[in-house]
């Protein structure tokens, strides 16, 4: 059965890599083809599910079961030809009918639930990302109004497999227990070695040079490029990713040309820069808490207030320990300050380099040094661009 990602691949090393789906698209397509069988009363064999990306999946459903008043099917992953340690699992859904009005969702088997604050979910839920968990919602909601149901439902998604593939993730240490996250911010995995990511950052870094951009706009990842777009006022479309490799990124510029860069990035990302580490995946190095709070004691904190810091999840809740002590602005500057000063370091001051740093709680955290001059360069340009 073809998918609706058979033209969907990229090249790298002089090989077609395939594209996948995430284990949010499974438990969508899951619970989409349950809620039919369901509500419809017709055997359904697959699925079409409309991607956050924009790429219309056609899914099989395996395993269907049927009993009373509710069904239960799954989705088997396929991540293309990502390393994935979820390829191939059962992403599972249970659609059950309900009296009460309105829909519940929640976590079964092998899907992770939530222990310490700072993440997405509430402690206690599911660990089910914001993104699938409104993508399952709307099938749900979309088929009970194909059949003019108006009843509730029960959905639970359930992977059999999670419990034992999260022990390889880094759910442990974030406080997620008991099985996988359900993840995914546009439904589609794009295969990515790393020596191909560097490259292709390298090949679109040059085609914006080539179009006279000497000063570029670059986000580590979606949460960057999401913020750029919704709270700042710069050329969006200008935007380059690139993703954990902020050091590859500033070699790169620098051999290339690049007056310089600005950075719009997640404090979870970039407070990683602050002490030098210049390839953010948590895979090369961590010491986000470490580095919350050996700056917070620079700014002033408390042994207690640092400790909070060291125990905390997230770099969310750690910015939530830091107001709670009324030292966030004092420890952001610090920050900020050698943020810069490692950007400098990393490009020996060959180019102007900036940030700016955000968090999903209290939006912007802050500026480096150099960031509003930047900010103002990079707008000059664009209008001289579009005047071309």
């Amino acid at each position: 059965m073809k998918n609706g990602l058979e033209d969907y691949y990229v090249i790298r090393g002089n090989k077609k890599m395939r594209f996948g789906y995430t284990t949010g698209s499974c438990a969508a397509a899951a619970c989409k083809g349950a809620a039919e069988i369901l509500l419809g009363g017709v055997m359904q064999k697959a699925v079409t599910l409309m991607t956050p990306k924009g790429i219309l999946l056609t899914l099989e459903l395996k395993d269907i079961r049927i009993e009373g008043n509710q069904v239960t099917c799954a989705i088997q992953k396929d991540a293309g030809d990502d390393p994935d340690t979820t390829n191939g699992i059962l992403v599972y859904a249970t659609v059950q009918k309900t009296k009460e009005p309105g829909i519940i969702l929640d976590g079964g088997v092998g899907v992770g639930r939530v222990t310490k604050a700072g993440l997405s979910q509430k402690i206690g839920e599911a660990a089910i990302n914001p993104v699938p968990k409104a993508m399952i919602l709307r099938e749900a909601t979309e088929i009970a109004e194909k059949y003019d149901y108006e009843g509730g439902l029960k959905i639970i998604i359930s992977v059999p497999e999670g419990v034992e593939i999260a022990k390889k993730t880094f759910n442990p240490r974030l406080g997620i227990v008991g099985g996988i996250s359900i993840l995914g911010t546009s439904g589609i995995v794009e295969p990515m070695s790393e020596a191909a990511l560097v490259q292709s950052i390298n090949v679109e870094m040059k085609q914006h040079f080539s179009q006279g951009e000497e000063y570029l706009l670059v986000t580590p990842g979606n949460y960057g490029a999401d913020y750029l777009r919704e709270h700042m006022d710069l050329p969006y479309e200008k935007n380059i990713k690139c993703s954990n490799y902020v050091g590859e990124t500033l070699d790169m510029a620098i051999d290339m040309g690049v007056k310089g860069i600005l950075f719009i990035a997640h404090i979870g990302k970039f407070v990683k820069v602050a002490a030098g580490i210049m390839n953010t995946h948590s895979h090369s190095a961590d010491a986000r808490m470490e580095v919350l709070a050996s700056n917070a004691i620079r700014a002033g904190a408390s042994l207690e207030c640092a400790k909070e810091i060291l125990n905390a999840s997230t770099t969310d809740e750690a910015i939530d320990i830091l107001e709670k002590y009324q030292i966030l602005q004092k420890t952001m500057k610090e920050i900020l300050d050698r943020i810069q000063f490692y950007l400098n370091h990393r490009s020996y001051e060959q180019i102007l380099l900036g940030a700016v740093i955000f968090n999903n709680t209290y939006g912007y955290l802050g500026q480096t040094a150099d960031a509003e001059k930047l900010i103002t360069l990079i707008n000059a340009q664009n209008d001289e661009t579009q005047l071309q």
